[in-house]
């Protein structure tokens, strides 16, 4: 049965659920990265946003939020409206949520590379090799000094020490990475290369259940 991400969300209104923990977490490296970026405009994208609960709060607050310019790709309507309406809803005109499908490269043209990248939600829900070649196309999406956020659960078999080696094939260093006593499964690393060209028209993954949307543990 095809999950109900529009649903899935109602998983954060629990304040003591793994999900809003991880979510906190993901809110907090993105305003560190904010205060550490150097000045001037900023890019950022977000793959599978859902209701993009994690970078618009942080825009609307943090200080450098009006510095960014972002898109936020994601492919279920009702997501979508619900992140349109928290953009509108905060005064963020330099952010776009498109509807879309999160997977092909094309919807990120014209914005990448970008300062920060968020591929939250994702890693869980597709197939190892498709994890390592999304992580390349981090090389992509990422300007020279971005940052990545990603996460993956901490469960038997834990992927993530294999997940930051291959960051580290592609010249990404990392700043943090969840601990598995910490059970929320928070990436955050920075990419030290030049940015690869994004070739256009390629699919970078595919969930299992043969969606590319929403916001996935």
């Amino acid at each position: 049965m095809t999950r109900d991400w529009y649903a899935w969300h109602h998983r954060y209104e629990d304040p003591t659920s793994s999900l809003s923990r991880r979510l906190a977490e993901v809110r907090q490296r993105i305003a560190d990265a904010l205060d550490e970026a150097p000045p001037g405009p900023l890019r950022a994208v977000s793959l599978c946003a859902g209701q993009g609960r994690d970078l618009i709060p942080v825009l609307a607050s943090h200080r450098r939020g009006r510095d960014v310019r972002a898109r936020l790709v994601e492919l279920d309507p009702r997501n979508v409206e619900l992140a349109r309406a928290a953009v509108r809803d905060a005064g963020l005109s330099g952010v776009e949520v498109v509807h879309g499908d999160a997977a092909r490269t094309d919807a990120y043209a014209g914005l990448v590379p970008a300062d920060l990248v968020l591929a939250c939600g994702i890693f869980g829900n597709i197939s190892e090799a498709q994890v390592r070649d999304l992580v390349r196309h981090c090389a992509s999406l990422c300007a020279t000094g971005g940052t990545v956020f990603w996460t993956r659960h901490r469960q038997p078999p834990d992927l993530v020490p294999v997940i930051c080696e291959w960051f580290a094939a592609v010249d990404f260093e990392p700043v943090a990475v969840s601990t598995p006593a910490e059970a929320v499964g928070v990436g955050v690393h920075r990419f030290l290369g030049a940015p690869r060209p994004l070739p256009a028209g390629a699919t970078m993954f595919e969930f299992t259940e043969g969606r590319q949307s929403a916001r996935p543990s």
